[in-house]
Order: C-alpha cells, then sequence, then structure tokens
C-alpha cells in the first residue's frame, strides 16, 4: 500500500498485486487462520516467564539506548517499574542505586529476587505503585507500556513518585511495530495460542500525557531491530507451504512474499525510548 503511493515503482506494484491473488487463490491457505486468545498480562507473564529472558530480540534494542541514558545519571533510589525477571533492577543495582522493583506477576517476581537478592521486589500494579510519593531519584519502565491502554494515569503514578528533578526513562514498542503485528505470543497450558493484550500508542499520546504531569524532555530514541532479511526466493511461483509455526506470526508469513515483507518493514522503528525529567523544586 505505501509502494503505491509512490514509494516504488509501477513494475514492483505490479508484483506486490500478483502476490495478493496467488496468496488468495492458494486453495492450501484456504483454512490457515488460527483462532487466539485473548490473554490478560498476569497470565501472559506467567506463561511466558520460564523464557521471557532469551532469546528476546527488543533487548538487544533497548538496552544499549537505555544504559547510555542511565550511565551517566547520579547514583541514588531507583525504581524498576514493571520489573519483570529484573533485567534492569539488575543493571541499575550494578551501578550502585538502591532498587525496588513493582511487577504484576508473582512468576515473574520470583525470579527477579532470585536474579537480584540486594533489590526489594513488591506485588503492585502501575496504575497504584505500592511506594511513597517523591521516593526515587529514577524510574525505568521497559516494554511494559503497550499493555497499558491510557497513559495518562501511569505516567502520572511515575510523576508522584519522582522526587523533584528525578528521572524517567521508558523503553516501549514503536507505535509502527505494533500495526505491524508485533505483539507478545503465548501458548496455555492447553496448548491453546494467545496473544497478551497489547496497545497501539502514538508518539504524541506519551508527550501529551508526560507534559500533562510536568515531565520535561530529555531525549527521544526511535532504534530498528537489526536487518533480517526474508530466507524465501523472491521469484516463488509454487503453491505455498504450510502456514507457522503459529508463535511466529505474523512473520512466518514472510516467505510468501519476501519483497513485500522487506518493504513493509523498511524504515520502520522497532522501539520507542524516551528520557523525561521531573521539575526542580
Amino acid at each position: 500500500m505505501r509502494a503505491f503511493t509512490g514509494e516504488s515503482d509501477r513494475d514492483f506494484v505490479a508484483a506486490r498485486i500478483a502476490e495478493i491473488r496467488r496468496v488468495l487463490a492458494d486453495e492450501a491457505l484456504a483454512h490457515a487462520a488460527v483462532e487466539v486468545d485473548r490473554v490478560d498480562t498476569v497470565t501472559g507473564y506467567r506463561l511466558w516467564s520460564a523464557t521471557y529472558d532469551g532469546p528476546n530480540g527488543a533487548f538487544d534494542v533497548d538496552e544499549p539506548v537505555v544504559r547510555e541514558i542511565v550511565d551517566p545519571l547520579p547514583v541514588g533510589v531507583a525504581l524498576d517499574a514493571a520489573c519483570g525477571t529484573g533485567r534492569y533492577a539488575e543493571f541499575l543495582a550494578g551501578r550502585g542505586h538502591r532498587v525496588i522493583g513493582v511487577d504484576r506477576s508473582p512468576d515473574m517476581l520470583a525470579r527477579a529476587r532470585t536474579r537480584v537478592p540486594q533489590g526489594q521486589f513488591l506485588l503492585g500494579d502501575l496504575h497504584r505503585l505500592p511506594v511513597a510519593d517523591a521516593e526515587f531519584d529514577l524510574v525505568v519502565c521497559a516494554l511494559a507500556l503497550t499493555h497499558i491502554g491510557t497513559l495518562g494515569p501511569v505516567l502520572a503514578e511515575f510523576a508522584r513518585v519522582l522526587r523533584p528533578g528525578g528521572h524517567l526513562v521508558i523503553s516501549d514498542m514503536h507505535p509502527e511495530t505494533v500495526a505491524l503485528g508485533s505483539i507478545p505470543s503465548v501458548r496455555g497450558a492447553d496448548g491453546r495460542p494467545g496473544h497478551l493484550s497489547a496497545h497501539r500508542h502514538l508518539i504524541g499520546d506519551y508527550l501529551r500525557a508526560a507534559l500533562a504531569v510536568g515531565l520535561r524532555v530529555r531525549r527521544c530514541e526511535e532504534p530498528s531491530a537489526p536487518a533480517d532479511e526474508p530466507s524465501g526466493p523472491a521469484d516463488q511461483q509454487g503453491t505455498f507451504a504450510e502456514v507457522g509455526p503459529w508463535e511466529r506470526w505474523p512473520w512466518c508469513l514472510d516467505d510468501m512474499v519476501p519483497e513485500a515483507a522487506r518493504a513493509a518493514r523498511a524504515g520502520v522503528p522497532a522501539l520507542v525510548i524516551w528520557h523525561f525529567q521531573s521539575a526542580e523544586s
């Protein structure tokens, strides 16, 4: 669709339309759809907790930028909000911060406590953090806000717990990547496929929520994932192989239309990373 607006030439557009016709005409794909449950974050992360730490390509994208932002900041009391298995709690403790982690998932917290024994980990929700006002010099929240329907209340909580002049660092799924289908997938105990609840937040959504509670922007980055070329041949003419595995949807479809897949993801950021600061007293 972007090619049709002028990003590519006529031959490229015609070839992509021909691919669509070929996909629609392939009888092997007539019943390839998968019914997917929507899974809440507590259930989803319980299922995901055992394998969450790797391999996870998003970590490779956000960690260099987040570390670059955090490294020069003064050492103090740090909150790892939606801490998961303690990935950033471990980093912050290693930098000398006194670390408190909060998460809704008991299973993720159990792993965080083992990983960062010097940290304090609390069961809680981002909308009602179980910590005092103005308790933290730094708040880090990584890859969690995509699960939140409205950013305003959560950004207000972050502002509440920050000390004057405190810093907030957020990494999250980029809205363009979410639109392309980058939503975490899990399988239930019964083997049924599920997607964690995910929301697409525009860049302006973060800004409006942050500015409304007195946070000012220090930095914004939109890093892309390393290039991962689809493996299928561009001139594929035969019928398609079995579609799957389901856990890789929609990326498992790349081999069907490799040129279209490359074009669709070209230049699309994987994440958005923010550095905000609260007002000085």
